[in-house]
Parts: structure tokens; sequence; C-alpha cells
């Protein structure tokens, strides 16, 4: 019997750029994995969290648990949305014994995309190719939340076609932070210069990551500088040749 993975799609990707959990999907089928995306999803819970709205987020973690603790395994293709849940459900979760409980039983199946793929699915192919050099950002949830540093590396070494150059400063924020982009609008635009310059200094024709907030705040700024051809791409389109 197959092993169930729930898909948790995330808010951005799915009004802003669907076409990543459809990739994300497309990869997990491929492993052999029976993959279900509960249509009652909604959000993690990042934004209230972070704004300090605890009564929302114990809400919506509470109801991100009905929906996604029966599976085996439960997968996003975001760093920044797992890493609330995974390393922040906790904290949120504290003053409610059972839910933590229920909580607990739940975090070792917990897995961002690219971990997943490496480390449960053990990938050893991938349907996509790409002809040229890309550069990789490595965005803060995932690096320093989850750890995730050389599975996505790892992953892009099987499309065909395809040359990593790593650019300067590759751990750097992007300068999105969620409402920090909103709140300090001049911080995060010179951040984002920063890394924007960083990425055109390596001559890739793309920048690959795997989030879609920093996906959002990176081409936002580059499209801004004038540069309309350095293409932003999640990891799951690369890896799926959907893009």
């Amino acid at each position: 019997m197959k092993k169930r993975v729930g898909l948790f799609i995330t808010c951005l990707a799915d009004v802003m750029r669907p076409g990543i959990p459809m990739a994300a999907v497309e990869l997990l089928e491929a492993t052999h994995f029976e993959v279900h995306v509960p249509m009652s999803q909604t959000c993690c819970g990042q934004p209230a969290y972070n704004s300090g709205d605890r009564r929302t987020t114990l809400a919506l973690a509470e109801k991100f648990l009905d929906e996604f603790e029966a599976f085996d395994y439960v997968v996003a293709p975001s760093g920044s949305c797992m890493g609330t849940i995974k390393t922040h459900y906790p904290d949120v979760l504290k003053d409610q014994p059972d839910l933590l409980r229920r909580f607990a039983a739940l975090q070792p199946r917990l897995f961002e995309l690219t971990d997943f793929l490496v480390r449960v699915a053990k990938v050893a192919e991938v349907p996509g190719r790409f002809e040229g050099e890309v550069t990789y950002h490595d965005s803060c949830s995932g690096l320093r939340e989850l750890g995730i540093k050389q599975q996505p590396r790892q992953l892009l070494a099987l499309v065909p076609g395809l040359s990593l150059k790593e650019m300067e400063q590759c751990e750097q924020c992007c300068g999105f932070g969620g409402t920090f982009a909103v709140k300090y609008g001049n911080i995060s635009a010179a951040i984002a210069d920063d890394k924007c310059a960083n990425i055109k200094a390596t001559g890739a024709q793309a920048v690959v990551l795997g989030d879609l907030g920093c996906m959002m705040q990176i081409e936002g700024r580059l499209r801004r500088q004038g540069d309309n051809t350095t293409q932003v791409l999640h990891i799951a389109e690369v890896l799926t040749g959907k893009r």
C-alpha cells in the first residue's frame, strides 16, 4: 500500500503561482506516494504569529492538525510555512496539552519539499531539464529553521543541462520578511538590492529558490531595476521543467 502524503500548498503559491504546488504534486507522485491535497486548507498562521495575534494562530494550528494529522507525511513547497508549522507551533500550542500531544505525534512527519525528496523519497532522477546556469538563494526560514541547504543543491545536480553557479552571500536575507517589507520598505529594498546585485554578478540566467515570499521580493526588485530577463524560479518548477 502506498504511503499517503498530504500536500500543504501554501497561501502565496495558491494565489500567486499555482504552478508550484502542481509541480510539487508531479514530483511527489513520481516517487510513488499517494498525494492528497485537502481542499479546506488555508493559512499556516505565519502572518498572524509574526504580528502577535496568538488567537488566530492557535485557531489555524488546530485547523491544520484536523486536516493533516492522518497522513503518513505532510509536505510543503515552502521553507517559511513549514518552518512556522514545525518550529513555532509548539510555542503556539504550549497551553493546549491535547493539541500539543497531537502535534508532537505529527511533528516528525512534517517536511519541506526538497528535504522530503532527498531524505524520505531518496530521489535519484527528476523529469525536468534546464539548459544553462542558475544560482541558488537560501531562504532564511528554510535554512535557519529547517536546515535546508544541501538538499536543493543535491536535487539540482540531477537536472540535465543545468549548471549551478553560487552567488556571493547566498545565505543573506532578500529583505522580504513578510510584514517587514511593508513596515520597513526602504530597508527591505536596500537588502533586496544587495541580493539582486549578487544574483546578476553570477551571470546566471535564473535564480532558483524554495520560498514564494522570497521569489516575489526578488523578482519584484529585479523588474523595478529594469531586469526583465533574469528568471526567478521555484525549485519545483526547475525539477519538473514546468515554468
